[in-house]
């Protein structure tokens, strides 16, 4: 397959992530609704947390099967820290982030009074929920980078395929990376309960989150790299596991317990059967 080819094709695969997107304008959601969505959409990322994981797993193992067969404990250690310096910055990054978003928007003026006035709760209801809808956003943003971090490694395995001829596993991968992104938009835009976000907004999260599946295929025509693959899916998976909880959270007060597991289980297996689309074709 041709680099163009290849190139045309993976971006098609990364921006079906828009399919999904546009559900967050839609009008007239219950609360309970959009609380049930948001937690879907935690459960589709759970499923993303496991198979980067799977997958960061399979190349530990190859470096551990690499030492016991006498090639030296240096690849497999490497791999290793590697991946856990992945975890603890995908999870910690996401965190500062949004940290220093919050430290941000306090220090800055507020029309009407200050930062004081916050203290003594002479905050005017239009910047409280001007304050709520910035922050809904941008945990949406955060969940779009996190579904970015994931889909450059898809993007990765794309271009490894098209570049070693193997043709019908590339184009696989590429309509089951097109659906499984799909659901992804969804899961960018369900956290964002009754806040309607712009089409500007929408197109950079869709940028944020899909673009580097058609960056990823691109570098995986030209670079085959066990190390950089298992830095994305380990960063990926810490940023997924921050987001999941941050959710988690938020949607068990307005739930309960026994509709935010349901939620995940349900978002869990449609990341699953998205998957498997890919498996059956094997990949």
């Amino acid at each position: 397959m041709s680099p163009e080819k290849t190139a045309l094709l993976g971006a098609i695969a990364g921006f079906t992530i828009f399919l999904g997107l546009p559900i967050g304008r839609v009008r007239g959601m219950s609360e309970r609704m959009r609380a049930f969505l948001s937690v879907l959409a935690a459960g589709i990322l759970l499923f993303i947390f496991w198979d980067v994981l799977d997958a960061a797993h399979e190349i530990l193992e190859s470096g551990l099967l690499f030492a016991k067969a006498g090639g030296g404990w240096g690849t497999f250690a490497g791999r290793g820290v590697m991946a856990i310096v992945g975890i603890m910055a995908g999870g910690l990054g996401l965190a500062w982030i949004e940290h220093q978003m919050q430290v941000r928007r306090a220090r800055a003026p507020m029309a009407g009074g200050s930062v004081d006035a916050v203290a003594a709760g002479a905050v005017p209801s239009q910047e409280l929920a001007r304050l709520a809808e910035r922050a809904s956003l941008t945990l949406g943003m955060l969940i779009a980078i996190a579904i970015g971090l994931h889909n450059f490694s898809e993007g990765l395995a794309i271009g490894v395929s098209a570049r070693a001829g193997e043709v019908a596993l590339a184009t696989t991968l590429i309509v089951g990376f097109a659906l499984h992104n799909a659901t992804e938009g969804f899961g960018i835009v369900g956290p964002l309960g009754a806040v309607r976000p712009s089409w500007r907004w929408l197109f950079v999260a869709g940028l944020v989150g899909g673009g580097p599946t058609f960056a990823g295929t691109l570098v995986g025509y030209r670079v085959t790299s066990p190390a950089l693959e298992i830095s994305f899916y380990t960063l990926a998976a810490g940023a997924i596991l921050y987001v999941v909880g941050q959710l988690w959270k938020s949607a068990d007060r307005r739930l309960g317990s026994r509709m935010v597991l349901f939620g995940l289980s349900v978002g869990f297996l449609i990341g699953l059967a998205s998957d498997l689309v890919i498996t059956y074709g094997g990949g």
